[in-house]
């Protein structure tokens, strides 16, 4: 199973959905929890670990890939190595590992060491698993000389481990601001990157694929890209249909219990330049940070408000996943 589409579960009904359409119909989905979503001790996504995550899924499909997204160092709430949640995601049954140490090693050397490491450290605990190497833009942007070299370091020094990585990150121009993609596609650069993948018998995988055109994910896909990665898009699709409900049924009230607790989680600041006022536009950060207070106690006292809510936010979701699916 080679999805050429992996979502981000952003929340419980972003994965019902996920799991219905590909029980229904001929989908391949994966699904990419970051170690904030879905971790060892909990996660921002139902508060889930991720025992509990894998086992949700797995008793109600084996159609869906599932992939550790962002794997390493500094990649949960505290500054780790990284090597608990790598232990827990090989024990509990993760079918891929991104191995990502590059936003604590952003020298190509230095990341592919730790990268090879961490590989021999996952396979010790289980030696099924597949990976995925290399980071996005965000985190630590790369030429495709660069990519070519990190994958030959690799190549060289796993010896027969090298088998078992499956996907490298390519960088081909996404960047998500303050709920957009800011970037425009360069072609040559992601068919350099892409062809660097086949060299060494590699999938190519892109990140950051959220509010982009069905265009040109498409033209991606023409260039050779192999899979693309959509998340916080499909949180939007969530929080825009809560906020939707709110208006039809004018509740302000909902509107600034809504504001208060995704103000103040404070996930919003990372995506907004820093001269972002959200006084001014309380809509927007709702827009953009809403999916990160679905769990939350306040939150869940917002939702008792909207019947059949739940019912319409997946029927959203699933119409942008069989639109994807259509390209």
């Amino acid at each position: 199973m080679n999805p050429k589409i992996f979502i981000g579960p952003m929340s419980k009904n972003i994965v019902d959905s996920i799991i219905q359409v590909v029980n229904e119909g001929d989908m391949a989905i994966g699904m990419i929890p970051s170690r904030r979503q879905v971790e060892y001790n909990g996660g921002y996504v139902n508060n889930w670990k991720t025992n509990e995550f894998i086992n949700y899924v797995r008793r109600k499909t084996d159609r869906v890939l599932l992939e550790r997204d962002h794997g390493g160092p500094m990649q949960g709430y505290k500054n780790d190595d990284g090597l608990e949640s790598y232990k827990e995601d090989s024990l509990c049954g993760f079918d891929i590992i991104h191995v990502d140490p590059f936003k604590k090693y952003s020298d190509i050397d230095m990341a592919a060491q730790y990268t090879i490491g961490n590989i021999i450290f996952c396979n010790h605990y289980n030696n099924n698993c597949y990976y995925e190497v290399g980071t996005e833009e965000g985190i630590r942007k790369y030429s495709h000389e660069e990519l070519d070299e990190f994958l030959n370091i690799l190549y060289k020094q796993l010896g027969p481990l090298f088998e078992r990585i499956k996907f490298a990150v390519i960088q081909s121009g996404t960047k998500l601001q303050s709920g957009k993609n800011i970037s425009k596609i360069d072609e040559e650069k992601c068919s350099k990157m892409v062809n660097i993948c086949k060299k060494y018998g590699l999938l190519s995988k892109e990140h950051n694929g959220d509010f982009i055109s069905t265009k040109d994910i498409k033209k991606r896909f023409e260039l050779g890209l192999d899979a693309i990665n959509i998340a916080p898009e499909f949180g939007s699709i969530e929080t825009e249909c809560i906020l939707n409900e709110i208006e039809k049924n004018n509740r302000k009230d909902l509107f600034n219990n809504f504001y208060k607790l995704c103000y103040n989680s404070r996930r919003w600041a990372k995506w907004f330049p820093r001269n972002f006022d959200p006084t001014l536009n309380p809509k927007k950060l709702i827009q953009v940070s809403g999916h990160y207070v679905f769990s939350e106690n306040g939150f869940s006292e917002i939702k008792k408000e909207l019947p059949n809510i739940d019912e319409k936010i997946c029927k959203q979701i699933m119409k942008k996943l069989k639109l994807l699916h259509s390209i």
